[in-house]
């Protein structure tokens, strides 16, 4: 037999919006559900009542506080007249009369509108009492599957100080808005946490959170211990890597490991560890985590993008990233898709590149290599001003939902100009949500848009033809896209290069791009106008032959 639900808008109040969501979601749980409209007088919710034998009521009012209290008084004077077991009591309403609503002791559960509909799910669902992190899954898998469609939300956060990222962990943890908090170390750590010696005093705080233990790290997680549980993942390192790795996995249970491919090295400054070294240890440490059964993710192809490549390079370095993981042994592959990068792409150009991504990375797929899509706002691309920024990350997150991601990375709105607080964050993750949802109601598919199938197809054919000519490096390489002296020499032949380069005495300059029609392409230097990478190969003595 189904357990039966009574709903009613109490008193004077017509608003049953709410309710009727309500009552809605407990039938999707299998609850029987008898709703009684607005403006329900206290006597006929309490007649209901006795008549239905409800195991539930839901009781809603959205009109002023000072009028609900009377109403409150009357129905558990009533209640506690009932003949036969009394039904457990929620409430639904405005934050004020919430207030009112928990003040009277007759409801087992108050919704004031800020808990989020995971919370009131869990309630429906009956496990919300369920101890500790036992309702929450613990790996990125498990939790994953249980989400979607509605993406995990991510989101970094490390204030310039440790005692006060501790504390912002913890009330991160408790909103319950967050499903991976990723911790963001400062430089110093980033860079020399295991040779203190080189430490800079005078840098503490830059850039992140500043760790100096086993024992930091390990406190920030213990923080997260609560609320939804999180799960828990950090930078990784922009030196000694697999040391960085191996502390990641025994301090915070790391959800999963972020590594570039070719940055964090000469190539950027923020290491000073020369090729083909610095990709070797990238490899290495992909390995390790692939060894334990830990997810990775390759931070690649939005770094180029970051320093204004062309759309190609960006697809190629992509597949690029995910075939190195591949080969490396990872299972399971999150594909990070950064938008809004550079600032200028026009989000039908971000969906075409993302799907030209999606497309070349989905001919690696297979029982031995799952891949899950991460997307995200470019930090670039914020604006300074903190409404339009809200309203920038919430178009953003719109847009980039129509690739269906497994993981949102949120990016805070306050991050062009100052750290994301904890404050910061949870309304930022709400905004999120409120993007997501109104997503998933039903959207048109503008990935279907002829424009951007046609770039998408274009941006491929281009990609495979970079690919083509960096594999060309390396003729008698047994395997030369995951091949770390083949990826140097694409570097430093220009295959793989962006116009920040320029100045950098370990690196080329020379390419020249710019953004057309939204989207960002190779230019000639003498004619200006956009040149496809077979001429463009050609010129810098390479033939891409076989595509």
């Amino acid at each position: 037999m189904r357990r039966k639900v009574l709903g009613a808008a109490l008193g004077q109040c017509v608003h049953v919006a709410g309710l009727d969501h309500f009552l809605r979601l407990c039938e999707d749980h299998g609850w029987h559900a008898v709703p009684l409209g607005p403006a329900v007088p206290v006597g006929y919710l309490l007649e209901a009542i006795e008549r239905e034998r409800p195991e539930l009521v839901a009781v809603s009012y959205r009109l002023t506080a000072e009028d609900a209290v009377p109403l409150f008084e009357a129905l558990r004077t009533g209640v506690a007249r009932l003949a036969g077991p009394r039904p457990r009591f929620v409430f639904g309403g405005t934050p004020p009369v919430a207030a009112e609503a928990r003040e009277s002791g007759l409801f087992e559960r108050v919704f004031d509108g800020s808990e989020g509909q995971s919370a009131i799910e869990a309630f429906v669902r009956g496990t919300e009492h369920v101890a500790g992190a036992a309702r929450y899954p613990d790996t990125l898998v498990a939790r994953i599957a249980a989400a979607f469609p509605m993406p995990l939300l991510r989101h970094h956060y490390g204030e310039p100080d440790l005692a006060a990222t501790v504390r912002g962990a913890s009330e991160i943890a408790e909103a319950g808005v967050l499903d991976v908090l990723s911790i963001g170390p400062d430089q110093n750590a980033q860079e020399h946490f295991f040779r203190p010696a080189e430490l800079d005093p005078r840098q503490d705080g830059a850039g992140g959170v500043p760790v100096r233990t086993p024992a930091d790290l390990a406190a920030i997680y213990a923080a997260t211990r609560r609320g939804n549980f999180p799960l828990v993942r950090c930078y990784s390192g922009t030196r000694d890597l697999l040391r960085w790795a191996e502390l990641s996995l025994e301090a915070i249970h790391i959800a999963w490991g972020a590594i570039p491919l070719c940055w964090y090295s000469v190539m950027d400054g923020r290491s000073q560890v020369p090729f083909p070294q610095a990709i070797q240890e990238k490899q290495a440490a992909m390995r390790f985590y692939a060894e334990r059964g830990v997810p990775v993710e390759v931070n690649e192809s939005h770094q180029w993008s970051l320093r204004d490549a062309h759309d190609s390079l960006a697809v190629a370095t992509a597949f690029l990233a995910a075939y190195n993981a591949r080969a490396q042994g990872v299972h399971d592959y999150i594909i990070q898709m950064m938008h809004n990068t550079p600032p200028s792409t026009s989000p039908a150009m971000d969906l075409a590149k993302m799907l030209a991504k999606l497309e070349l990375i989905s001919e690696l797929e297979g029982a031995e290599f799952r891949t899950y899509r991460e997307v995200r706002a470019g930090i670039t691309s914020l604006p300074a001003d903190a409404g339009e920024a809200r309203g920038h990350m919430a178009a953003s997150a719109i847009f980039s939902m129509a690739l269906r991601p497994h993981i949102l990375h949120v990016v805070g709105y306050s991050e062009a100009t100052r750290v994301v607080d904890p404050q910061v964050l949870i309304e930022s993750c709400r905004i999120a949500q409120g993007a997501v949802r109104l997503f998933l109601r039903g959207s048109p598919d503008p990935t279907l848009d002829p424009l951007v199938q046609a770039r998408k197809a274009h941006l491929v054919s281009e990609a495979r033809i970079l690919l083509q000519g960096i594999r060309q490096l390396g003729p008698d390489r047994t395997d030369p896209w995951a091949d770390a002296a083949v990826m140097r020499e694409a570097i430093r032949r220009e295959l793989l290069a962006p116009p920040h380069f320029r100045g950098n005495p370990h690196l080329c300059g020379r390419i020249v791009t710019r953004c057309v029609d939204g989207g960002w392409e190779a230019i000639d230097p003498q004619t200006r106008e956009p040149i496809g990478e077979r001429a463009r190969l050609r010129v810098i003595g390479v033939e891409a032959e076989g595509v």
